[in-house]
């Protein structure tokens, strides 16, 4: 029995409080009970009862729904309510209780009803938020964008210890164990523009790697760790415990299930997809090592026909998804870069054996099912480049005459350094296309969405390291519903 906490060492909601997955009746809403974050949490050892409301006013006068939740031990004394029996297309406000103390309030909204005309939808894209390599500049930018929700694709956490010359660093090693995760996620959170974005905003999440460690595809690493099934499963554990997921997403024997789908009135259906936990491992990787690098499109395992960046059930739950809403906007938001991005050089061609380059064959069928079921409002939402790159998908990229099937908008970092931009010009430059490159800005992308176009603004920081950096827009690409591909405006 969950006992009724009746103080804490200190304030126990020093987490912050989230929400996400927004349904027609309801909302997932999140916090954690952590006085001491850093050092395990310091909730104590025994479930504690929480209370919580949802609200249509800020100062709860008008209380749409209430209840109690128990948070426990076993999974960090973090909470997930499923609030169910709200009204679609509204938006409400939500707080919790514990031991005579108040979080802080946040604010939601849920889903327009189903099949329901929409007029507009706004949402912001972000990704690999390293916490030394900048402060979150971006995300207090993005909580006053007015957004419905935000889509996170990736790299929430880095798992590596502590370096000099950021401009913070991590506390403690190198993440391995369920408490170093736990302690880590912890410290990301505790950051206050981090947290009033998740209290501003409903959002949908999925991982890349670094959530886990880098690089590693289903259970193999880098560095072929043995014990590696050991070290995902806490990491997995920890991710759940400190996300607005639904119950289905808890980890369990056969892993996660992670995929999701959800529908914004008859405007726009998001796939949330899960890249890492059943991807075939990378092609041709150095020997005594795993994980992805540059390898030549030579490698024989690259083009085998059975490779897989998604997993054979999540591929079938994918195209079931895709052909029961031909009339939708469908944004398929998932962590790599699907748009070729090959260097040639010295007679050579190479391309990154970690993005949807060193799955070719999966491209080519998800792509080929895009175009066998007409859908011709299709925008690939992607990160983990540490670049900005806007670009047409084709079921051939050496048909430089042929129509694209698909559009992408890749996020550049929100803090993540990036790669050189000689490099990345040399991709644009020999990739036409891709339309936009730029791995110079940290900074992320707004998407407008009408039912006759989806626009995106990329949004960049002056300086991620100043903590009051300022934002501006440096392009701004459209899709026109029913014309795949990207235009500058």
């Amino acid at each position: 029995m969950a006992r009724l906490a009746t103080r804490f060492a200190a304030y126990p909601f020093a987490l912050g409080v989230a929400s996400g997955e927004p349904r027609p009746a309801g909302v997932v809403l999140w916090t954690r009970l952590a006085p001491d974050p850093l050092h395990g949490g310091g909730a104590g050892e025994e479930p504690i009862a929480v209370a919580w409301e949802v609200a249509d006013d800020e100062a709860f006068a008008q209380v749409a729904a209430r209840g109690s939740a128990v948070a426990r031990p076993s999974a960090a004394h973090s909470v997930h309510v499923e609030v169910t029996g709200l009204q679609p297309g509204r938006r409400y406000f939500y707080r919790f209780m514990a031991g005579g103390e108040v979080s802080p309030v946040g604010r939601t909204a849920t889903s327009p009803a189903a099949g329901a005309p929409t007029e507009h939808l706004r949402f912001g894209l972000g990704s690999c938020q390293h916490f030394e390599q900048g402060f979150y500049a971006a995300h207090r930018h993005l909580a006053g964008e007015d957004l419905d929700l935000v889509v996170f694709v990736g790299d929430y956490i880095y798992e590596g210890p502590a370096h000099a010359g950021g401009v913070r660093r991590h506390a403690g090693g190198e993440a391995r164990t369920l408490a170093q995760y736990r302690n880590r996620h912890a410290q990301y959170k505790t950051d206050s523009d981090l947290q009033a974005l998740h209290a501003a905003v409903p959002w949908l999440v999925t991982w890349d790697d670094h959530e886990v460690d880098n690089n590693y595809a289903r259970l193999r690493s880098e560095t072929l760790d043995p014990d590696f099934a050991r070290r995902r499963a806490a990491a997995y554990r920890a991710y759940y415990e400190h996300m607005p997921l639904r119950r289905r997403a808890r980890p369990g024997a056969d892993g996660v299930i992670l995929r999701s789908r959800h529908d914004v009135g008859a405007l726009a259906r998001f796939h949330l997809l899960d890249g890492r936990q059943r991807r075939t491992p990378q092609a041709c990787p150095l020997p005594g090592r795993g994980g992805g690098r540059m390898i030549d499109v030579r490698c024989r395992e690259l083009t085998e026909p059975g490779r897989t960046m998604l997993g054979p059930a999540q591929e079938r739950w994918l195209a079931e998804g895709l052909r029961e809403a031909p009339g939708r906007w469908h944004f398929l938001a998932e962590a790599t870069l699907v748009a070729r991005a090959a260097i040639r050089s010295g007679g050579r061609t190479r391309v990154s054996s970690d993005a949807w380059d060193g799955y070719p064959a999966a491209r080519r069928r998800l792509l080929g099912v895009i175009a066998d079921a007409g859908l011709t409002s299709c925008v690939f939402v992607s990160g983990d480049a540490h670049a900005t790159v806007v670009s047409d998908l084709k079921l051939d990229f050496d048909d430089h005459a042929g129509a694209p099937v698909a559009t992408e908008f890749c996020g550049t970092s929100l803090t993540s350094r990036g790669p050189s931009h000689r490099r990345t010009d040399t991709v644009v430059r020999q990739d036409p296309h891709i339309h936009f490159g730029d791995s110079t800005h940290r900074g992320y992308v707004v998407v407008d969405v009408t039912a006759d176009r989806c626009s995106a603004a990329v949004r960049v920081l002056a300086d991620p390291r100043d903590r009051d950096s300022g934002v501006s827009t440096v392009a701004t690409f459209e899709v026109q519903a029913g014309r795949p591909g990207a235009r500058r405006v």
